[in-house]
């Protein structure tokens, strides 16, 4: 199966819902190899979100600890 979708001005594009309803997922992944990109579903972000779960964070606080870790997995996925 393949589906087209058009990327807007802010970078963003629109699942279209036949993919939306076979990822039933709140939330995605994106993988880049050798060009190709793939999205999967997360079954859950709870993990990932623990950390803050114990106590009140700014939501910069938040986000500049998300950027980190994306940037630390990017490092990871460009050395595969």
């Amino acid at each position: 199966m393949s589906a087209i979708a058009k990327i807007t001005s802010k970078g963003q594009v629109t699942l279209p819902r036949v993919i939306r309803e076979l990822l039933a997922a709140k939330v995605i992944e994106f993988n880049v190899r050798d060009g190709e990109v793939t999205i999967r579903p997360v079954r859950s972000a709870a993990g990932s979100l623990s950390a803050y779960s114990k106590k009140h964070v700014p939501l910069k606080g938040v986000r500049e600890q998300v950027w980190k870790e994306v940037a630390s997995a990017k490092g990871k996925n460009t050395a595969a």
